[in-house]
């Protein structure tokens, strides 16, 4: 997907770039890449794949771990025991019984609900996708928004995001007609009301949690990763990406201490914790974003403000959405270059300078580029 395509209450819809030089991101199918991942796995000696076992007790002091199995329980002996067990981590939970760990769990006001978004059926029995296929479809309304994510069928992947109250206030197939009639009445010309009505008899309305820890190892015992770690609320695209860059980080670490696990697990902790809070916040803050300001009209000024400035000085200014996907910038770092940026930008505003950008970027190079947070020697290369 290479653009948000946003559709106004109107009907109308526009659309923006992610980035440059071709630059986007991937709508991924999560039981697909799943499946992947296994079939990777598999293919190593030293792995064994246990299905339908249920974690029900981890001894890390004396390296031992037991697994529910048809009701029986089974122990396994575990030197390092990797939590990768998702947002309401058992592994997380045993660690907080041994070692100062200060956990937090949040949840939002807003809910979700997936919405089925089909292809178009031809005569000959093909589909054909019904909306621009390579963009991600944002219908902004405020305090509540509809996404649509492209699939390789050509269907999309719908979800509705809003507070909990105005689903409490969709009681039946009539009243969320109406409602999308209201709110999203392109949605209706596009998929027909009977897909909606279809849809909503499967509707569950889930909630969004982030989690924060402030560490995620116990001695060389056991380390955290992924939702376990830090789960985060979807709006950044980042919560896949985030427990990949983890694995990724975890074996720079064990590569800088060979021979000291818990060196090597104390300093993952250590990198990773101040990234992690850092792409929480950003991912709570592209929510607002995503609902209420993409079709802003200072947001949109800032915006080409921040691209023209990328264009004139490409490895001093670099968009925030830019070092967040595309580059393996640590996400902290990319929360300091957007404030400075928005000191500088602030500063020229107050001085008078903004229209004048173009003129005054010769001057104000070597000073930007001094005091920029960024090194250009961060690698753009994306995950």
């Amino acid at each position: 997907m290479r653009a948000r395509m946003i559709h106004e209450l109107d009907g109308a819809c526009w659309s923006y770039a992610y980035g440059t030089k071709g630059q986007h991101i991937n709508s991924v199918e999560r039981a697909r890449l799943n499946q992947l991942l296994l079939a990777e796995a598999d293919k190593y000696p030293n792995v064994t794949i246990y299905f339908d076992h249920k974690l029900s007790m981890c001894d890390f002091d004396n390296s031992k771990i037991t697994l529910l199995h048809d009701n029986e329980k089974i122990t396994h002996k575990a030197d390092l025991v990797i939590g990768c067990d998702g947002s309401y981590s058992l592994v997380r939970q045993e660690m907080l019984k041994r070692c100062r760990l200060d956990f937090s769990q949040s949840y939002i006001p807003h809910g979700y609900v997936e919405i089925s978004m089909p292809g178009r059926t031809l005569p000959s029995g093909a589909t054909e996708p019904v909306m621009p296929f390579n963009y991600l479809h944002i219908w902004p309304r405020k305090e509540f928004m509809l996404i649509g994510l492209p699939n390789l069928d050509n269907s999309f992947t719908g979800t509705l995001f809003m507070p909990f109250k105005y689903f409490d206030a969709l009681q039946t197939g009539d009243d969320a007609l109406n409602f999308f009639q209201e709110m999203f009445p392109d949605f209706i010309k596009l998929f027909g009301s009977e897909n909606l009505l279809s849809s909503f008899k499967d509707w569950k309305v889930a909630g969004l949690v982030s989690i924060r820890c402030s560490t995620y190892n116990y001695k060389d015992r056991c380390v955290l990763m992924g939702d376990a770690a830090h789960a985060m609320v979807p709006f950044y695209g980042q919560g896949m990406n985030c427990g990949l860059e983890d694995c990724l980080v975890f074996k720079q670490a064990l590569d800088t201490h060979p021979h000291n696990l818990e060196a090597a697990l104390d300093e993952y902790s250590r990198l990773r914790v101040t990234d992690a809070f850092a792409i929480n916040d950003l991912a709570m803050y592209n929510y607002i974003e995503m609902r209420s300001k993409v079709n802003s009209k200072l947001f949109l000024l800032r915006r080409r403000v921040d691209s023209f400035l990328h264009w004139l000085m490409p490895n001093t200014w670099i968009p925030l959405y830019t070092t967040v996907s595309f580059t393996r910038i640590p996400y902290h770092l990319c929360v300091e270059n957007k404030s400075w940026q928005d000191m500088v930008v602030n500063r020229l505003l107050l001085t008078g300078l903004l229209g004048g950008v173009a003129v005054t970027a010769g001057a104000l190079w070597k000073w930007l580029g001094h005091r920029s947070p960024l090194s250009v020697n961060f690698s753009w290369k994306s995950l």
